[in-house]
Formats: C-alpha cells, structure tokens, sequence
C-alpha cells in the first residue's frame, strides 16, 4: 500500500513538474503593447503630446496594455521610429505633421509593423491616419472670442504656416465673423511650437495693437501667449487640451482636439478586433474628435449659450459649412 501511494505521489509530482511551465505560460494572455513618438516639444506642453499621454495612460488602465515613448528633440524621427519597431510593439504611433515622411519610410522599411499617424493622412498600407476636423472646433471658439471682445479687435497666433495650423485660423476667423461681420482678426506665424517667450512677446504685441483675446494654435509657444494674456488682464482661448489650469485668470475656454479619446478608441479596436479596421479616420464635432472645454470665468449669456449650441448642430448637420480652404 505504502507502494502504491508513493508511486502515485510521484507520478503527481512528475505531471506537475512537466505542466507547470505550460499552465503558467498559458495563463496569461499576451498584453498589447504600443510605442509612440511625440511631436517635437515633448511631454509638458499641456497640450498636443499630453493629450495623446493621458490616452495612452487610460488605455494601460482600462484595457492592460503596456506602452513605452520616444522624444526626439534632435529632430531623428527615423531613428526613435526604429528603435520602437525594434521592440516588436502591436502599434507604432508618429504624433504629429511633422513626423509624417519619417513614420512613412520607416513603414515601407518594415511592412509588417501597423502604425498609426496623428495629424496627417497617409496612403502608405501599414500606416492608419487619424486627422481632425479642427476648424469646426474653432468655428465655435470664435464665437465666444467675438461675444466676449469689447476691443472689437481679436489675436490668432500659429505655429506654423501649414494645413493643420491653418483649419485652427479659418475655423476661428468664420466663428468670430459669424457673430460680428466687423470684427479685427489679428493674424501672426511664430513658425515655432516650443518658445514660451516668443509666443509672449507675439501676444504683448496684438495686445499692443488693441485685441482683448488671444487664440493661440501654436503648443509651448501658444502656453507662454495665454500666459501673457493672464498677465495683461485679457482673456484667451486654450487649444488640444482643456488649459484653464496654465492660466486661469485668462482662459475663458479651450478648442479640445480629443487625441486622448482617439488614442484610446483605437487601442481598443486593436485589442478588440486584433486589428485596426479603417485606413482613415477623420474626427470633427458629429464625431466627437473636437469641441469645447467648460466656458469659465467670463460665463456666456443664455442667449449667447443658446447660439453656440445652435451653431454646433447645425455644423453636425450640415447646416453651416466651416471651409478651411
């Protein structure tokens, strides 16, 4: 008997031994990984790179992925690309216009990664675009700016002369013309995404040249404008993130482009499908991809809230065409 239950232990121990391995190998589904490339100012410029962050961040909480970033200052996209292809992620992601020709040769280099690109649309097959309808947005931004002037004279400050940056410019140039035909738009380029005081001093000089309200698009260098503008006593329109907390004597409300949502959305079509299903997504106020922060410190009217909600559905619906060309 003594036999019988030491060969049986044994045998147990042995089956034991040789599945273990397995049963803990198994037991585990692999964990979805993603890799991205912020634009060019990096993390800490409460706005484009901490929005897509915060996405990233909610997909690791809500859905257990992992995720690691790259930053390229030096202006090597290719390089942080490849190194994030190298650690074999299920997505690449290129955050940002400028990332475009780098993300699409390192895809063609590596046609079985999948990648993601923010803020651009490109054709190459392993490479999803995800672009926003930003000049919807600013359609109503440009209504608050106008109704709350008293200057009849307002500021648009761009990063850079280029598509992305000019929705922001005509979508906020319709909206505040929407509601005064009369009104001065103050236009100026600091061709720059990462200078504070540039985008201060850019500010101090519409202030200088009568705009109570200052609508920067221009990342880092549009947070030292709103700055300036907390500064003068003005008030200023946030952009890609809700900035009411870098200056909140200042930002009345901020033009939300919702990369974080984006991100996250496609993360889970990711995991959930083992793929992502479209080629192109484009993201404006129907969609959910832009609108605005909560109105503060200068609260709208309820007529005033009556017009930018009439105006939001009727842009959904058809109704009012924002052009951007």
């Amino acid at each position: 008997m003594k036999k019988i239950v030491n060969l049986f232990l044994l045998v147990m121990l042995v089956a034991a031994g040789c599945s273990s391995p397995m049963t803990e190998e198994n037991s585990k589904e692999k964990q979805q990984s993603i890799g991205i490339l912020l634009s060019d100012t990096g993390l800490g410029d409460g706005s484009f790179n901490d929005s897509a962050f915060r996405g990233l961040e909610r997909a690791r909480e809500e859905l257990g992925i992992l995720f690691d970033y790259r930053e390229a200052p030096d202006g090597n996209f290719e390089g942080a690309l490849q190194e994030l292809v190298d650690q074999k992620h299920d997505l690449v992601i290129g955050l940002g216009f400028s990332i475009q020709d780098a993300i699409e040769k390192i895809a063609k280099e590596n046609p079985d990664q999948t990648f993601l690109l923010i803020d651009g649309y490109s054709e190459v097959d392993n490479i999803t675009s995800i672009t926003f309808k930003e000049h919807e947005g600013s359609f109503l931004l440009g209504m608050v700016a106008a109704m709350k002037s008293k200057s009849n004279t307002i500021g648009f400050i761009s990063g850079a002369d280029v598509p992305v940056i000019q929705r922001f410019e005509k979508g906020f140039e319709q909206g505040a013309q929407y509601i005064n035909p009369s009104i001065n738009i103050l236009k100026d380029n600091a061709d720059n995404f990462g200078d504070a005081n540039l985008g201060g001093q850019i500010a101090q000089k519409q202030m200088e040249q009568g705009a109570d309200f200052i609508y920067p698009a221009a990342g880092f260098t549009g947070v030292g404008a709103i700055q300036a503008a907390e500064k003068a006593g003005i008030l200023s329109g946030g952009v890609d993130s809700d900035q009411y907390f870098i200056a909140e004597k200042s930002v009345i409300t901020s033009m939300v482009k919702k990369v974080d949502n984006a991100v996250f959305n496609v993360t889970k079509e990711l995991i959930t499908h083992s793929k992502i299903d479209q080629q192109s997504y484009e993201l404006g106020l129907k969609e959910d991809g832009v609108g605005l922060a909560p109105i503060r410190i200068a609260p709208l009217s309820p007529e005033e809230s009556k017009q930018i909600e009439d105006a939001k559905n009727k842009i959904i619906s058809g109704d009012i065409t924002v052009k951007w060309q």
